[in-house]
């Protein structure tokens, strides 16, 4: 039997639940999830493999007016993933339907050759007449090759949509080996589940000035790993929030993050967690380049 393999880029605004959508989809964490908007800030690829083909999903940073050389970089991130895929799924929130932001990013789509599909996301949340009015709403600005109600966080009408999707790939090998479900490091991947913590428990009182390093990581006797990481802030305020109390916030963090690291290794892991300053670093080249944004 043939197999069809290729590329299906998720765009659209932040906090539209693409990032969920990964999640269901490989059935697993691969891409951390918050209720704040541009948290996720890579492609991060997840990998859904069947019997008919293989299709690598690519979760990309929300699409907004960036303010800092950070989100310079999370917007080219998002356009040049979506030039690249075979297929683009652009998912928009159910509940907030087009806002200001949709329009540059309608833009942007005119200018893709790939097929766009739109995902209209967290049906759940509506009753079906604000579902289609949304619907209608993106209809009258753009031809969209596929439209597809969903909730990602339910899983309501999500295989259906990879069927769909695979009709529309080329016949061709997998990518990857049918086991594996991204293609990112542990060290990264522990990183994020580190900062989605972070960001979980500190709410508003720290912005996206979070970022998190994994400096060390290797195996101890025990079947235990041991894993030193960081986490920086631009300003000593913040620094003082996310240790909290004669350290509460940072055990907090820490105790939480050990455990979605220890579902993700399947061993016990000893997480050693630091918090350091580095000031104005989402604007400075260096940093960005060190914490893998350039």
């Amino acid at each position: 039997m043939e197999t069809k393999s290729g590329f299906a880029s998720i765009v659209g605004r932040p906090n539209v639940g693409k990032s969920t959508f990964l999640n269901t989809v490989i059935g697993q964490k691969v891409a951390i999830v918050s209720e704040k908007p541009q948290t996720t800030r890579n492609r991060i690829q997840g990998i859904y493999t069947c019997e008919q083909g293989q299709i690598i999903f690519i979760d990309t940073p929300g699409i907004h007016r960036p303010r800092h050389k950070l989100g310079e970089y999370m917007v080219r991130t998002a356009h040049a993933t979506a030039r690249e895929a075979d297929v683009v799924l652009y998912m928009v929130s159910a509940k907030d339907g087009m806002e200001k932001g949709d329009e540059e990013i309608i833009e942007f789509l005119t200018k893709t050759s790939a097929p766009v599909f739109l995902v209209v996301n967290k049906i759940d949340l509506v009753d079906q007449d604000e579902v289609s009015r949304c619907i209608g709403s993106f209809h009258s600005r753009f031809r969209f090759a596929e439209t597809w109600p969903i909730s990602a966080i339910m899983g309501t009408n999500v295989h259906a949509l990879i069927r769909k999707i695979l009709d529309y790939l080329p016949v061709g090998p997998y990518y990857y080996p049918p086991d594996q479900v991204t293609d990112q490091p542990e060290r990264f991947i522990v990183a994020e589940l580190i900062r989605e913590k972070a960001l979980y428990f500190t709410r508003e009182e720290v912005p996206h000035s979070l970022a998190v390093e994994v400096e060390e990581m290797k195996e101890r006797k025990g079947n235990t790993v041991y894993v030193r990481a960081v986490v920086f802030t631009e300003r000593d305020s913040q620094k003082a929030i996310v240790i909290g109390k004669s350290g509460s916030m940072l055990k907090k963090i820490g105790e939480a993050a050990r455990l979605d690291i220890e579902s993700l290794l399947g061993v016990n892991v000893y997480l050693d967690l630091w918090v350091k300053v580095r000031k104005g670093w989402r604007n400075a080249d260096a940093y960005l380049r060190g914490f893998g944004y350039k």
